[in-house]
């Protein structure tokens, strides 16, 4: 299997996960409040609100995710000029 189709693969799931992950923290951020102002009897709504910080927290390694893709992606574009330019 040619190098360049392994790449394209690998870097085409890593894309759909980094795409995936990004519409699963959207998707909580939705739901998270800048500023609440609770009483005793909405307790539980800062709870809900701790919860969803929690969640967003564990995506933290989006940015390492992103640059791989990039830095893949910048892989693929230079074996690809390189291969081109071999076959001339």
């Amino acid at each position: 299997m040619p190098t360049l189709f392994v790449l394209l693969i690998v870097w085409g799931v890593l894309t759909a996960v980094l795409i995936a992950l990004l519409i699963y923290r959207g998707t909580l951020t939705m739901h998270e409040d800048d500023q609440l102002f609770l009483g005793e009897s909405e307790s539980h709504m800062a709870q809900e609100q701790v919860e969803i910080m929690a969640k967003v927290n564990k995506l933290g390694p989006l940015k390492v995710l992103g640059t791989v893709s990039a830095v893949m992606f910048l892989g693929i574009a230079s074996v690809y000029v390189y291969q081109g330019w071999m076959q001339q």
